[in-house]
């Protein structure tokens, strides 16, 4: 008990950095911000709203009725797992690909600000994102087999691993933007794994398996991004974002 009592700390505390960080960058945007910058805020803005508070608030409400519907599925539970992480991922990118369409609605043209690699919703899960997040959630199911991870670890530890791969897209590490990331990248395991069936065999997870969940997934990915890299080497389709334009 104590154990959740701190993990949903945590993810309260998250969630406040979460809400206040992004009305102080909307601020900061409006008043400050070129309008290429401006546009990225407002973007990230509308997946906060859209994913995170509407789309995690209803994952929330109908977490019972997911998990009884997805344990009524006769599948393995770990082709389950693997199937509903992967349904939402797709279904964040879909957020993500339509605020970067709507660049000409935050007041810049097409590709003058975005946050995808490209505005084809296509080519961003099946060559830049979800094609990568696949072996990712084969990791987490593989580890869910061995270890009892709650829910709420799976979250806020996947979304660790989400914040690492964006920082080192990014080639920044900036731990203020990790409760947005972790609520982005969280959300994709949380309900899947919240709907698992009870698993016999399995161990209390010890404190350094946390460390190895965090980074086995890019283990798992290393073969699928490389094929990837090969057969589509172009990592953004649009020019870098030119901030005071």
């Amino acid at each position: 008990m104590r154990c959740i009592f701190t993990l949903s700390a945590i993810t309260r505390l998250l969630a406040v950095w979460t809400g206040l960080s992004t009305i102080f960058l909307l601020l900061i945007a409006i008043f400050f911000m070129g309008p290429n910058s401006r546009a990225v805020i407002f973007m990230a803005t509308g997946l906060v709203l859209l994913w995170i508070i509407l789309g995690g608030s209803l994952m929330w409400v109908i977490r019972d009725r997911v998990r009884n519907f997805i344990q009524r599925i006769r599948l393995p539970w770990g082709l389950k797992f693997v199937f509903f992480c992967t349904l939402l991922a797709l279904t964040e990118e879909s957020v993500t690909v339509s605020m970067t369409n709507l660049a000409p609605v935050f007041g810049v043209p097409l590709g003058a600000a975005y946050i995808t690699a490209s505005a084809n919703y296509l080519d961003v899960v099946a060559f830049h994102s979800v094609v990568v997040f696949v072996p990712m959630f084969i990791a987490w199911a593989w580890m869910l087999g061995r270890w009892d991870f709650s829910p709420s670890a799976a979250f806020l530890l996947f979304g660790l691993t989400g914040f690492l791969a964006e920082a080192q897209f990014a080639g920044t590490f900036n731990l203020l933007q990790a409760p947005f990331w972790i609520f982005v990248y969280g959300l994709m395991v949380w309900l899947p794994a919240y709907s698992l069936l009870p698993r016999g065999g399995v161990k209390p997870p010890k404190w350094y398996q946390a460390a190895v969940a965090v980074l086995l997934p890019f283990v798992f990915t290393i073969p699928v991004a490389g094929v990837v890299g090969i057969l589509h080497p172009v990592s953004i389709h649009f020019p870098p974002i030119l901030p005071n334009s």
